[in-house]
């Protein structure tokens, strides 16, 4: 094999495409900020125990593992970075109020998490821990719609769900965890047959609200519908309730929901909620409530957040124009030296022509040139 053949679903980024990343990260950062979110770096690596407790279970078949040669220790290198944030909550800040932190780093995992991805996400998110209310949920709802918008990204669309509608009606019902998983599979996809099969066993009002959640997909009407068809369930009143509040914030977007869907049910406790936009398939951020993820480190308190991957959304936006240029001989006096750091500072990017070395640049539009008349240097229209 090749030394230079990268492993599957590997790639490096060139010049043009990093600049688009560099340029949405800081945006995003920027956006973040605005709201008050701090900004936290946690390591690319820790001990698997860390990593993997509590909530973090679930990316164990994500994670790369490997062995500490200084403590013998198993280490893994981070799948997703909620679960590092969470840490650094409840052990490291433990401050007693609000707290708002965001991040955005690479992210390694096993396999792709869908068709054509990288295994090597660039994840920012933004998370809000402290806070029981749907406040939280709101303000997570649109930061991530600005941070989208800002993007660029337009023709949005929201869908929006709550995983205690389903745990609300399986209160109370003994099930095993095989079947648990089973039913939350044959909810996902809309299987009718295998859920009544699975739920023939169930008490009446359990069995009918699960198979009522099949047909309950759609824009806000679905809510009223929802109410009727699981009237008397308790804790779904509120959660529908909880859903009619978010929905009612979100401008220039299109809210759907589909209180079937059990994406994440192991990790979200609450509202989650997945953002899309026209022509792209896959969603572009998602996000909810995971109150239990700081348990595991002994600071169980609310906790809200969103994440996206910035090489997706790369590429759901049309590329920008290059950046304008200046073009420069390359100085050999005191005067051209100076010409040229003046611009600089200015904050133009000047590319020197280096001598009888023809170059090529892809990633800025050299649309002016300095030049010397009658002795001034002076920047000309090409």
């Amino acid at each position: 094999m090749s030394a230079w053949v990268l492993p599957d679903y590997i790639a490096d980024v060139l010049p043009s495409e990093a600049r688009r990343i560099e340029e949405l990260r800081r945006g995003l950062l920027d956006a973040a900020r605005s709201y008050g979110y701090e900004l936290v770096i946690p390591p690319v690596f820790e001990h698997l125990d860390s990593l993997l407790t509590g909530a973090g279970e679930a990316l164990d078949l994500q994670t790369f593992k490997f062995v500490d040669q200084l403590s013998g220790r198993s280490l893994g290198l981070r799948a997703d970075m909620t679960q590092q944030v969470a840490r650094i909550d409840a052990h490291l800040l433990n401050r007693p109020g609000i707290t708002r932190l965001c991040y955005c780093g690479p992210v390694m995992r096993t396999r792709p998490d869908r068709p054509h991805a990288t295994r090597e996400p660039l994840q920012f998110g933004a998370e809000i821990y402290g806070h029981p209310g749907i406040e939280a949920e709101i303000e997570s709802v649109l930061l991530a719609l600005e941070c989208l918008r800002g993007a660029d990204v337009h023709e949005l669309s929201i869908d929006l769900a709550d995983v205690r509608i389903v745990r609300s009606l399986l209160a109370g019902v003994p099930v095993g965890a095989q079947v648990l998983g089973q039913v939350h599979a044959a909810l996902a996809a809309k299987d009718a047959s295998e859920l009544a099969r699975l739920t023939r066993d169930f008490p009446k009002a359990s069995r009918e609200g699960l198979s009522a959640l099949l047909q309950l997909y759609g824009d806000r009407d679905v809510l009223d519908e929802a109410e009727k068809a699981l009237h008397g369930i308790p804790g779904v009143g509120s959660a529908l309730q909880n859903l009619r509040n978010v929905a009612a914030v979100v401008r220039r977007a299109r809210v759907t929901f589909d209180l079937a869907d059990l994406r994440g049910y192991s990790y979200y406790s609450g509202i989650r909620f997945a953002i899309y936009a026209t022509g792209v398939s896959d969603a572009l951020a998602r996000g909810g409530r995971y109150d239990e993820v700081g348990a595991v480190f002994g600071r169980n308190r609310p906790a809200v957040g969103f994440s996206l991957d910035v090489k997706q959304l790369v590429g759901a936006i049309p590329a920008p124009p290059l950046r304008a240029a200046i073009r420069a001989p390359w100085p050999v006096d005191e005067a051209a030296s100076g010409a040229v750091a003046s611009l600089r500072k200015q904050g133009e990017t000047v590319v020197c022509a280096l001598p009888d070395s023809p170059s090529q640049i892809d990633e800025f539009d050299c649309d002016r040139e300095l030049v010397n008349v009658g002795g001034q240097w002076v920047v000309q229209a090409l």
